[in-house]
């Protein structure tokens, strides 16, 4: 897999910056809207590769199924 370097992707560091805000879990709805993302969970394996810890959890309810990311630990942004 082709990753984007964190220090070079302003994609990549919006992403960062909105898992931080949101101090816990974010959906993937909140998370593509607050970073300006579309492809959510090829922005959190790229932040992987950059060596951010992130999990995911799904929920199902009445048979819709969502996604909340959580940062558990942040890569400094490299300047």
């Amino acid at each position: 897999m082709h990753s984007a370097r964190l220090a070079t992707s302003p994609r990549l560091q919006r992403t960062l910056d909105a898992l931080r805000r949101a101090d816990g879990e974010i959906s993937t709805y909140d998370l593509s809207r607050s970073a300006k993302i579309c492809a959510v969970n090829s922005c959190v394996a790229e932040l992987r590769v950059n060596g951010a810890e992130i999990t995911c959890r799904q929920q199902v309810e009445n048979g819709k199924r969502t996604f909340y990311y959580t940062l558990l630990n942040s890569p400094e942004t490299p300047k």
